[in-house]
């Protein structure tokens, strides 16, 4: 420290504060008597002079908040007039100019009265409307303030686990404010992402038991976790009739080629298309319809339309183009593994069944609908994922006369389906996605992305999360996506996320009031996912039935099912 600021900590720790409240302080009250000194200020953060000698008292202290300050990622407090500000560490360097003296910076959190009596944080409120001046006093925040800070508004919202260091603060997030923005969980393989991610779902549907979210489980992870309060939905009874598909949807299943191929495909299929869609009665009473236009259709009729257009051709025309999507068409509809959409059984009109039973309209006790794909084909998976998205989409937007039902769509392994520029390859699920993220609030959906891989996720889809909660994250790449998405005030919790024990997290934005570490509660046995790594040593020890094992493998991988 310089001398001025030696001076000024002098001052202070003999218990010459500026407040009359602390002029007979507890010399055994740490939280009471500072431990540093305001160098310089700018408009979101500051830096600091903290003195090691206090700080090696303070670690001594009964109150764990006391004894990690100023610390990085823990919070400290400076007194402007008659408030509190408070502050999170973001880095610490020895001051060269004193053997006791440590820099630190500081990214202002917000600002809170001070209690007359106890001289705590009180009234606490995110931003800052009153700088303080350099030579302004540095307090440890205990865990009585970190209570008030902490403590909900009065708004809904769930918990989820305790504040980090404390032993009994617990963490919440605003229901409204993290749905109505959305948020992002993220975190590397094996942090407990997804035991994590099924305590929040099961927070919000004991919250609100009436809800309506529909979750893209890719993996068959989340059916273990929701089969006594959600809806489980895979290929055996998804029953998705494949003329909900629009036209690009339609192309992406039904053709193959690239390039000038394609648009002659593409052209042909439009107009087969929609002349299949007209054949329905329900085209007649509805007038004009279009290529998109959500209208059952025979698979029959489209292959005998492709037929005949392939028959009225001239000599001078290849029938090529016409061969291709009759052919694959045909192979769809006799592959045992798209009966779940390609069935004769699904031309009947049951959008609105379909529609209430994936969003849970009524919900029957059963908020959440967990959409299993892990059996779909893979080549047709980013299709049904990019059918169920619009769907979500496409109902808010044709439902703006009714009253509003919001809609939480979550998305696990996001990357998959929102990726990057690089990894991009034009498919519908992508889009309809990226405009969820860009325009769903205005519709109330709440777009819920869960991935291991942020940074290959697609530009600013994560900058459209008014939440973010992050697990450890090991890849330096990840690191800094990660980053530049978060806010300003939470640098000093970013450095600390390859730190992130498994089960930890730092949250910030709007469903908190601060950015906040957190350690997740425990999950009972029978809501956890199936996703537990196996153990190599204890399988590897048993042994017997292996070929029958191998009998019963094959004839499901032959079959398909």
């Amino acid at each position: 420290m310089n001398d001025m600021a030696n001076q000024n900590f002098a001052n202070g720790a003999s218990g010459a504060s500026p407040s009359a409240n602390s002029a007979h302080v507890d010399e055994t009250d740490n939280s009471r008597l500072p431990i540093g000194v305001v160098l310089e200020i700018s408009g979101s953060g500051s830096q600091i002079a903290l003195d090691l000698p206090r700080l090696n008292e303070c670690m001594e202290d009964d109150d764990p908040s006391i004894q990690l300050a100023g610390q990085v990622g823990s919070q400290i407090k400076i007194r402007v007039g008659n408030a509190w500000l408070l502050a999170s560490v973001r880095d610490q360097r020895k001051d060269r100019r004193s053997e006791s003296g440590i820099i630190a910076h500081i990214d202002f959190l917000g600002e809170g009265s001070e209690e007359k009596l106890t001289g705590r944080i009180n009234g606490f409120k995110r931003g800052v409307t009153r700088y303080p001046v350099p030579g302004a006093m540095v307090y440890p925040a205990s865990t009585q303030d970190l209570e008030q800070i902490y403590a909900s508004d009065g708004r809904a919202n769930i918990t989820i686990g305790k504040v980090f260091p404390t032993k009994d603060i617990r963490a919440g997030l605003y229901i409204d404010a993290m749905l109505g923005k959305h948020f992002a969980l993220l975190g590397s393989t094996g942090t407990g992402k997804s035991t994590s991610a099924s305590l929040i779902l099961h927070r919000i549907c004991e919250a609100a038991p009436n809800g309506h979210i529909v979750m893209i489980d890719p993996h068959g992870e989340y059916s273990a976790a929701f089969r006594q309060t959600g809806q489980i939905l895979d290929v055996s009874n998804l029953q998705m009739p494949y003329w909900l598909m629009n036209f690009e949807e339609h192309c992406e299943v039904l053709l193959s080629g690239s390039g000038d191929e394609r648009q002659t495909d593409s052209d042909i299929l439009a107009k087969c298309l929609l002349a299949a869609r007209a054949k329905n009665r329900l085209a007649e009473t509805m007038g004009k319809i279009t290529v998109d236009s959500p209208i059952p259709y025979l698979l029959s009729d489209l292959s005998n339309i492709i037929q005949d257009q392939m028959g009225k051709l001239d000599k001078a025309t290849s029938s090529a183009p016409f061969m291709r999507i009759k052919g694959k068409l045909d192979e769809m509809k006799a592959d045992p593994r798209y009966q779940f959409m390609f069935s004769g059984m699904l031309v009947g009109d049951t959008m609105a069944d379909f529609i209430s039973k994936v969003f849970r309209m009524p919900g029957d006790g059963k908020p959440i609908s967990i959409i299993d794909v892990s059996g779909v084909p893979s080549d047709i998976t980013s299709t049904v994922v990019a059918v169920l998205s619009r769907l979500v989409f496409d109902f808010a937007i044709w439902g703006r006369e009714e009253s509003t039902r919001p809609i939480l769509l979550v998305c696990e392994e996001a990357h998959r389906y929102v990726p990057s520029e690089k990894n991009a390859d034009g498919s519908s699920v992508g889009k309809i996605l990226s405009r969820i993220a860009k325009e769903g609030r205005k519709y109330g959906i709440s777009l819920g992305l869960i991935t291991q891989r942020p940074s290959d996720l697609a530009e600013g889809v994560l900058s459209q999360c008014g939440t973010i909660i992050s697990m450890r994250l090991n890849n330096e790449r990840d690191q800094a996506f990660v980053r530049a998405a978060m806010p300003e005030g939470a640098r000093g919790f970013l450095d600390s996320i390859p730190a992130l024990r498994n089960r930890e997290c730092i949250v910030c934005g709007e469903g908190v009031a601060i950015p906040i570490r957190v350690t997740f509660d425990n999950l009972e046995e029978h809501k956890r996912p199936a996703s537990e790594d196996p153990s190599f040593v204890e399988l590897w020890n048993g042994s017997g039935g292996e070929e029958e094992r191998v009998e019963r493998t094959v004839l499901r991988w032959r079959s398909q099912g």
